[in-house]
């Protein structure tokens, strides 16, 4: 009879909206104790920044309490890709850890845009703001040179929360490898663009997602109230954690979508003839180290601009109103948020307004579905599909992707999937909770193959 390492683990989960903390059961993958925040970005001085302080004070505070009950034994951590962390040589924050959602001076963009590989081969598009790891490091330096020099150790951003518990510096490869322009992912090493910044000796050392970096430090575990040291286990991107489960549930080849502020798909054991650097789709790393083929877009932002001011509907409702929306060739084209995606230069537009919120909230998941669908087109996903996230519980989304994909979707029933995969890397064997969709949409394929003609006109 196996014994489980674990019986509770902790996991802190930071999204680009929200921050959670969930404890996940090591025998059956349930959530059984979650608290989030919102993840609030500060205006400055000196640029919009995260506000790491209100992060800190919350893990610590959820921590203390779960520390009382349920009680956890083990921590891993999952945060959102396109963030990095400049340390001095006190450990404290030589820079505010930079918003990459941030806009930098045209000459600045004109600058790095020189400098950075090219895609041929990182697999890293040039991406707007700071999507761009590299180009946070870049504007930085060149922006803020004397608080620049102060920098002792830069840090991937799950590896900075993991500092912060246990005082040893890493980094990981699922984080560098997410379109930074920092990782050549078919080789597992740093790309030239460190050597042109002149980082390569400040960049903390590799190791592994799955490694144990050390106990919790002694003085956090006493105000905490923890009777023993924890283990801290390095952490993971969070699109990774969301892949990892199917990883060893599905094997390849099979696709997973991972929804959220992003909507990120995964096609793995993909071998796409080409990727198309202006349409967002790169290749990401996975928690073994390898190259996955990934597109990705702004989903889960397009989605409440796209219905935050609507009133709720039923299923019900939606399903009532699908028939209209499919015969009025309803729809919404992209892009709701530009300079993204597999479609950057459009400007989102309806083709005719909707009636009712139902209508409204039918075309909108519509959308999403065949947005989604791009992506695995352009990424040459093949297998079943996997969603996970929030778009796993739209029920629209989900039956379109069944209707034109023509193959297996599986829905997550993980209220948190990004927990589930980081707390896999303590050594744990979970099964996602999912359901297999079963659900199709008779003539969306005459609407689908609609939006795809107007979506390559100009």
């Amino acid at each position: 009879m196996s014994t489980l390492p674990f019986q509770r683990i902790a996991v802190i989960d930071i999204g680009k909206t929200n921050a959670k903390l969930v404890v996940i059961d090591a025998s059956t993958g349930r959530e059984i104790a979650v608290r989030k925040t919102a993840n609030v970005v500060l205006p400055g001085p000196p640029y919009t920044h995260f506000d790491i302080d209100s992060l800190w004070a919350f893990i610590i505070a959820t921590l203390t309490e779960f520390a009382a009950h349920p009680g956890f034994d083990a921590l891993s951590i999952t945060t959102h890709g396109a963030s990095g962390v400049l340390l001095d040589k006190d450990g404290e924050l030589a820079l505010p850890v930079l918003d990459y959602e941030h806009l930098y001076p045209q000459d600045i963009q004109a600058a790095y845009a020189e400098l950075r590989p090219d895609f041929a081969q990182t697999s890293s598009p040039l991406l707007s703001g700071g999507l761009n790891w590299g180009a946070q490091l870049h504007f930085q330096k060149e922006q803020f040179p004397q608080a620049f020099a102060r920098v002792a150790t830069i840090l991937t951003y799950p590896q900075y929360w993991a500092y912060r518990l246990t005082g040893i510096a890493a980094n990981e490869a699922t984080s560098l490898g997410c379109h930074t322009d920092l990782w050549l992912p078919f080789d597992g090493t740093y790309s030239p663009l460190v050597d042109r910044l002149d980082v390569r000796s400040l960049m903390a050392p590799l190791r592994s997602a799955f490694d144990a970096l050390g106990p919790m430090r002694p003085e956090i575990a006493k105000e905490l109230g923890l009777s023993k040291l924890v283990p801290i286990y390095c952490g993971i991107h969070d699109s990774n954690a969301s892949l990892l489960p199917h990883l060893i549930g599905f094997g390849t080849p099979c696709t997973v979508v991972s929804t959220g502020t992003w909507v990120i798909s995964f096609a793995v054991g993909a071998r796409p003839a080409h990727l198309d650097a202006a349409r967002d789709t790169l290749v990401n790393v996975d928690a073994n180290g390898s190259p996955v083929p990934s597109a990705r877009f702004m989903g889960g932002r397009e989605w409440d601009l796209m219905t935050h001011d609507l009133p709720s509907t039923t299923q019900d409702e939606e399903g009532a109103a699908l028939r209209s929306v499919l015969d009025k060739d309803l729809m919404v084209l992209p892009s709701v948020v530009e300079g993204t995606g597999p479609f950057p230069a459009r400007t989102a537009c309806w083709t005719k307004q909707p009636a009712s919120p139902a209508e409204h909230r039918v075309a909108a998941s519509l959308y999403e579905a065949l947005m989604t669908l791009t992506c695995l087109d352009l990424i040459a996903s093949d297998g079943p599909i996997v969603v996970e996230g929030p778009f796993a519980g739209n029920w629209l989304y989900l039956a379109a992707l069944h209707t034109l994909a023509e193959r297996a979707v599986h829905a997550s029933e993980a209220t948190t999937g990004t927990a589930i995969g980081a707390a896999l890397l303590t050594g744990i064997r979970l099964e996602v909770p999912m359901h297999e969709v079963r659900d199709t949409i008779e003539g969306l394929q005459a609407y689908a193959d609609h939006w795809r003609r107007l979506t390559q006109t100009a």
